[in-house]
This record gives structure tokens, sequence and C-alpha cells, in this order.
């Protein structure tokens, strides 16, 4: 599975694309190399989300992760474990490749004992409290939006591409994001999002990566709502890759009862 802009997973980053090799290349060729990297077979680990208000007050989340590869289309699921008002609520997510067909997203709410499917009516919504939409959880194709190499310049000491996405839905949440991209991990470091009105809403940002069996993987990333003043941390601990993760993980019905 090829996919961008997963952050739950969103987070999960692969190796590397020459510089100088890549420097000619156009915004699109550039945003595709990302989406097209090569990925583990599955990934396995335990995520602390951590909510930060504009007075420094946090609420801590721990969730089990879990993420395989099928080729053309990629599945995750997470579960959480704490604190208890959020235990056992459950969410998956299925990204495809092929150009135009929607992520298919569920979430399993405990209190009810009922699976809501979430619709693209609701995929600008936040995510469990956090800066992330349920659309930011998800995959974006290249072709959904219009891609322009703004420039390239040093960030945390890594040289990289600073690539401009203008939706071609006028509709969408955003009206463009600018991504600043690893040459030499080919993995977004920063990522600026635009509101409707062309005012900067939040920025996403990887603190921590680790190179694990060749794949540069992200450990640590913020989202910062600049407009809220509130910051979403995803940390990543006893992350595994390629341990045999088996295609039961990622149904409806292990949603309910957990694995």
């Amino acid at each position: 599975m090829k996919n961008t802009n997963r952050i739950l997973v969103l987070l999960v980053c692969i190796l590397s694309l020459n510089l100088s090799a890549q420097s000619a290349g156009t915004g699109e060729e550039i945003i595709r190399s990302v989406y097209e990297r090569d990925v583990p077979e599955d990934q396995t680990g335990q995520l602390k989300m951590i909510l930060e208000n504009s007075r420094g007050d946090q609420r801590i989340r721990e969730i089990d992760q879990y993420i395989k590869d099928f080729g053309s289309e990629e599945k995750s699921i997470m579960f959480f474990t704490a604190p208890a008002d959020v235990r056992d609520t459950s969410f998956m997510n299925w990204s495809y490749d092929d150009d135009g067909k929607d992520d298919s997203q569920w979430i399993y709410l405990p209190a009810l004992k009922k699976i809501k499917r979430i619709s693209s009516s609701s995929s600008s919504d936040y995510f469990m409290g956090s800066d992330f939409t349920y659309d930011d959880l998800g995959g974006r194709h290249p072709s959904e939006d219009r891609h322009g190499l703004l420039r390239t310049e040093t960030l945390k000491g890594e040289s990289c591409f600073v690539v401009e996405s203008i939706p071609e839905d006028s509709d969408y949440m955003y009206s463009r994001t600018v991504t600043w991209i690893s040459g030499e991990k080919n993995i977004g470091l920063k990522k600026e999002f635009y509101d409707e009105d062309g005012d900067l809403l939040k920025i996403l940002t990887t603190e921590k990566t680790e190179l694990m069996e060749n794949f540069w993987m992200i450990l640590k990333s913020e989202m910062h709502n600049v407009q809220k003043n509130h910051t979403t941390i995803m940390e990543f601990k006893d992350l595994e890759i390629n341990t045999g993760l088996q295609d039961r993980v990622f149904t409806e019905r292990i949603m309910m009862r957990g694995l």
C-alpha cells in the first residue's frame, strides 16, 4: 500500500531518495515518490496521545495500534486502553491505492455497543478530542491536489523540498497545505494546513525518527492548532515491524471484542 497522509498512523515513514537525484523533480513527482514508497508488511506498537490546551493542561490517552499492507490497500486499527472514559473504544481505517476511492472508516463506541461508519460529511470532524480530523488519519491520493515545488531549504539540519498542494475540490476543508519533505529520508518533517479562508490553521511536525530494518519510522509527532492554541502529541513505543500480523485483526468483530 502506498499511502501518504496517514497521521496515526499517520506517522509511519520510509527510506530514502537522494536529494540531488530528486532535485529536478516537479512537486507532483516529489509527492508521488513519498506516496509510492515501500512500506513494512505490518506494524504494531503502543501509541500515547497527549492533548494539551492553551493553559498547558494535559490529557493522556493510551492506544494499541496495528497496521498491515495488503498490496493495493492498507488497513489500520486502534484500541484505546486508557483512561477509563475511552477504554475499549476502537477505530479502523482502510486506505486504497485506487484514484478517487475514499477511505473506509469505522469507530466502535462501547457505551452504545455499536460500530459507526464515518461518512464523508464527517471527515472534517476532529478525532477523539485531538487536533487530527478523520480525514487527516486516512490516505490522500496525489491526484486529489495540484502540487508545486516552492523551494528547497534546510529544516532541522536536513535538506528539504517545500511543496504546496492545492485541492482539486474547492469545497475541501483545507484551502492548501505546504509540506517540508526530507530529501534524504523521503518523509515529511513539517506540514502547514490552511483553512478555507487561507489562514494558517495548524502545523504538523515530526519530532523523532528512527531507522528500523531500512525503514525510517516516525516515533513522535506534534499537531499544533495555532488558531485554538491546542496541541496533540503522538508518541510511539515498543514499535515492531514485519511480525506476521494476521488479516483477521482488521474486522468489525475484532473492533468490538478486541484482541
